[in-house]
C-alpha cells in the first residue's frame, strides 16, 4: 500500500522507520529533511539528460528515458542499502515536489511488500514548514543568552548544559563556524542556508518554547550563514547571562580550542585579512609575524584584549540591558565546565525569563 502523506510533523515523520530523499546527490547536499538519506532514483547527469530530452525533443521521449533510468538504479537500491531491511519496515519517499520521482520508486518498493509513504509535495512542503517556523512564525521564543568575554568556553558550557536538561540551541555546531574571523573549522565545511535551516527549525520545533532556551551569543550573522529572522528577534530581546575569566587563561584555552587552524597559514592570513580594515597597519604586522613565530598564546592574547574583548563589549552596551548573572571561572578544566553550566540551570529555575510578546 502506498500511503499519501500530507505534512511533516513530528509525530508524522517518527512513524516511519526510514526517510528517504530520492532527488539527485546534488540536490541533497543543499537541504533535505530530518534524518534523510539520499537514495537517488537519477543521477545529477541522468538528471540533466532525462531534462535536456524533455526541454529539446519531447516529454514522452524524457519520460521513457527516465522511467528506464530509474528501473535501473532503484534495482541496485533494493540489491544494495534496502537489501536488509524486513518485511514490516516502513519507509517515506519523497523528491523535489511533483512526486513522479518518489511515485515511480514507491510503485517499486510497494510491489516488493513494504508498506511506503509519498511525501505529497515532496521536499517543498518541508520548506514551507521551514520558512514559516523561522521567518513567519509569531509565537514567543523564550531565549535566554549565554554571552561572555573570547575564550570563556561558551559552547563547551551550552553543551554541557544541555547534557542536564536545559534547553539549548548550539548555532556554533549546527553552522559548523565558531561564529568569529577565525572561526571556520580546518575540515567541515559550512552547511548551505537551507540545510542551516532546516537543521536549526527541527532542533527548534521539538523544544518547549514555554521554557527558557539557552543560546550562545551571536551576531546576526555565524560565517557566511543568517540566523533567520524570528530566532534573530527572540536573541535581541533576550536576557542575558554573561561568563568572566582571566585573560591568559582565555588565551591558553583559544590555543587549544583552534588547535584546528593554527597549522594552517593559509587560514590564518586569510582571517587577518578580514580584520585588517579595523586596525592600524603596524597591529595587524604585529600579529602576522606571531603566527609566523607561532606564538599562538601571544596572538590570542592580542587578538582577545585588542579586537575581540573591545568589539564585543561595545555591541553589549549598544543592548542597553543589564545581564542577570555574571559567572566568573577559574578554570576551563571538566570540573568548572560542569559548575558553570550547573549554575546556569540554576539560574533558568530560579528566574525563568519571558520572551518576546
Amino acid at each position: 500500500m502506498i500511503e499519501d502523506v500530507q505534512d511533516v510533523g513530528l509525530e508524522t515523520l517518527t512513524r516511519f522507520d526510514s526517510i528517504i530523499d530520492v532527488r539527485t546527490p546534488a540536490e541533497f547536499e543543499i537541504d533535505r529533511l530530518p534524518g534523510a538519506v539520499n537514495l537517488p532514483v537519477l543521477s545529477n547527469e541522468q538528471r540533466a539528460i532525462v531534462g535536456a530530452i524533455y526541454k529539446q525533443e519531447s516529454r514522452f521521449k524524457a519520460r521513457r528515458i527516465g522511467a528506464a533510468m530509474i528501473a535501473r538504479n532503484v534495482a541496485q537500491h533494493l540489491d544494495g542499502p534496502l537489501a536488509h531491511f524486513p518485511a514490516k519496515w516502513r519507509p517515506l519517499l519523497y523528491c523535489w515536489r511533483g512526486g513522479m520521482r518518489s511515485g515511480a520508486m514507491a510503485t517499486i518498493v510497494e510491489r516488493v511488500g513494504w508498506r511506503v509513504g509519498v511525501l505529497n509535495g515532496g521536499y517543498k512542503t518541508w520548506r514551507r514548514e521551514v520558512v514559516a517556523g523561522l521567518r513567519a512564525g509569531s509565537a514567543p521564543i523564550n531565549v535566554v543568552l549565554l554571552d561572555g568575554q573570547t575564550g570563556t568556553a561558551k559552547t563547551e558550557i551550552l553543551q554541557k548544559a544541555a547534557t542536564i536538561g536545559v534547553q539549548v540551541i548550539d548555532l556554533e555546531t549546527l553552522a559548523a563556524h565558531r561564529g568569529s574571523a577565525f572561526g571556520a573549522f580546518a575540515t567541515v565545511p559550512q552547511p548551505s542556508q537551507k540545510l542551516f535551516e532546516s537543521q536549526l527549525w527541527d532542533a527548534l520545533r521539538k523544544l518547549d518554547l514555554s521554557r527558557p532556551i539557552l543560546i550562545e551569543a551571536e551576531s546576526n550573522h555565524v560565517g557566511r550563514l543568517e540566523i533567520p529572522s524570528r530566532l534573530w528577534k527572540a536573541m535581541q530581546a533576550a536576557q542575558r547571562i554573561v561568563l568572566r575569566a582571566d585573560a591568559v587563561k582565555r588565551a591558553d584555552y583559544l590555543v587549544g580550542a583552534y588547535a584546528d587552524i593554527l597549522g594552517d597559514e593559509e587560514a590564518i592570513a586569510t582571517a587577518l585579512d578580514l580584520i585588517a580594515h579595523l586596525h592600524e597597519k603596524e597591529r595587524i604586522a604585529d600579529w602576522r609575524r606571531l603566527a609566523e613565530l607561532r606564538d599562538w598564546r601571544a596572538l590570542a592574547l592580542g587578538l582577545m584584549l585588542e579586537h575581540y574583548d573591545p568589539l564585543y563589549e561595545r555591541i553589549r552596551r549598544r543592548r542597553c540591558d543589564e545581564a542577570v548573572a555574571e559567572l566568573t571561572l577559574d578554570d576551563f578544566n571538566a570540573p568548572s565546565i560542569d559548575w558553570a553550566a550547573r549554575q546556569i540551570q540554576k539560574i533558568l529555575e530560579r528566574n525563568p525569563p519571558v520572551g518576546p510578546q
